[in-house]
């Protein structure tokens, strides 16, 4: 028999290092071919929004507001940033003033299926490849609202050909071992039939994002977690990790002793919110972090999909686009094999892509809010998502490798 993938990664990389020559980080050939996730833009979708009246089961202002009971006002407030609402057929009303143009403050239900539907029309439109929808612990509260949200991003990813996959995310999840397995095997598994689930490497794409943090809402150890992803991998999946950045380096974010933890993974998503805030600390990272990264990958055979983020509104890191730019540069001139964008809709961090108020005349009157011109410089609702698509075709070498932003806020 041949080689193993990995022994033959192994043994070529020793084959180099005895002539004196290694490859650079952006020279991988032994990358796994393009698939959905390879060589592709895949968005983080939280769609976690509902609203009292909607029908969702969950029946609360879920995520809109800190008392979820309540409606959002000033008051009672869990988003950075603001919804451009104009593309929504259903809003609904909150305690929020009228927006400074006069129209009422009204906010988006992820429930909605035309809310959703919306979302991934963009996607499309704006070359966003895939969706990575994040499921929380399914067995709390919470649990039948995101079981019917999985079916509503499946028909949205059917109709509008984006490929979407089940990110779990298993913060605070602490029967997580069993009840993981359980549930892709009850429930989300049977997603996979679709024609629009993410298959990389001929197998379905699952990411389980959390394993290695060192809170206390990620406590297990990495035999723990090798066991989890070593039971996906023997059902056939592609698995992604969504690790801390010091993953490799190691550091406060990381626990020790769990490097071939981090190895098993098939495709590792470091996280990079709250990492970076300017261009100049994407550059920082780029030297001291992504370049040993993606230079690791490729030496055990994994492919590397960093994370890119806008910046938070509220903080006002955005800089008009320039901070996210140069994030893609980096990113594409590392060699990485994706891109993962964080997040699609993530108003809660204000790290969102989707459709934002532009300037302060759609913002409602004395929220606080700022909208994205807060730097002076005037940008449309969706130039977020026109930079997003620019980065796409830099991944897929369809624009050349350029630091300068080609894309107009305007």
């Amino acid at each position: 028999m041949g080689l193993s993938r990995r022994a033959f990664l192994a043994s070529a990389v020793a084959a180099a290092a005895s002539t004196g020559y290694l490859p650079t980080a952006s020279a991988s050939p032994l990358a796994s071919p393009v698939g959905d996730v390879v060589g592709k833009m895949t968005v983080g979708y939280q769609g976690w929004f509902a609203c009292v009246g909607d029908g969702a089961p969950i029946n609360t202002w879920w995520h809109w507001s800190q008392n979820a009971g309540q409606a959002p006002s000033p008051s009672n407030n869990n988003i950075k940033a603001w919804p451009d609402m104009r593309e929504f057929s259903r809003g609904y009303q909150t305690s929020y003033s009228n927006l400074n143009n006069g129209n009422a403050a009204t906010l988006f239900s992820s429930y909605d299926q035309q809310t959703v539907d919306t979302h991934f029309a963009w996607m499309h439109q704006y070359g966003c490849d895939t969706a990575a929808l994040q499921r929380f612990n399914p067995n709390s509260p919470e649990g039948p609202t995101r079981d019917a949200m999985a079916g509503k991003v499946r028909s949205a990813a059917e109709s509008h050909g984006v490929k979407f996959y089940i990110m779990y995310d298993v913060t605070g999840w602490s029967a997580m071992q069993s009840e993981i397995k359980a549930d892709w095997t009850n429930k989300m598994r049977a997603h996979t039939a679709s024609s629009a689930y993410a298959r990389q490497n001929g197998k379905p794409v699952v990411c389980i994002w959390g394993f290695g943090f060192t809170d206390g809402n990620h406590p297990w150890d990495a035999g723990t977690c090798l066991d989890v992803i070593n039971w996906f991998k023997g059902e056939g999946c592609y698995v992604i990790g969504g690790v801390p950045r010091e993953w490799r380096v190691g550091g406060a974010g990381s626990r020790p002793g769990f490097l071939d933890t981090y190895h098993a993974f098939n495709m590792l998503s470091p996280w990079m919110v709250g990492a970076i805030k300017n261009a100049g600390e994407s550059d920082n990272i780029y030297n001291t972090v992504n370049v040993g990264d993606q230079a690791d990958c490729n030496s055990h055979g994994i492919d590397y999909q960093p994370c890119v983020l806008p910046g938070d509104v509220s903080e006002r890191q955005r800089a008009h686009g320039d901070f996210m730019w140069r994030q893609f540069y980096n990113m594409v001139r590392v060699g990485a094999q994706g891109i993962y964008i964080s997040m699609f809709d993530e108003f809660g961090e204000g790290n969102q892509i989707a459709k934002t108020a532009p300037d302060a005349s759609w913002v409602p009157a004395g929220s606080g809010l700022w909208a994205l011109d807060e730097d002076g410089t005037w940008c449309s609702s969706d130039y977020y998502l026109r930079l997003t698509a620019d980065g796409g075709r830099m991944l897929k070498k369809q624009i050349g490798l350029t630091a300068t932003r080609p894309t107009s806020p305007g």
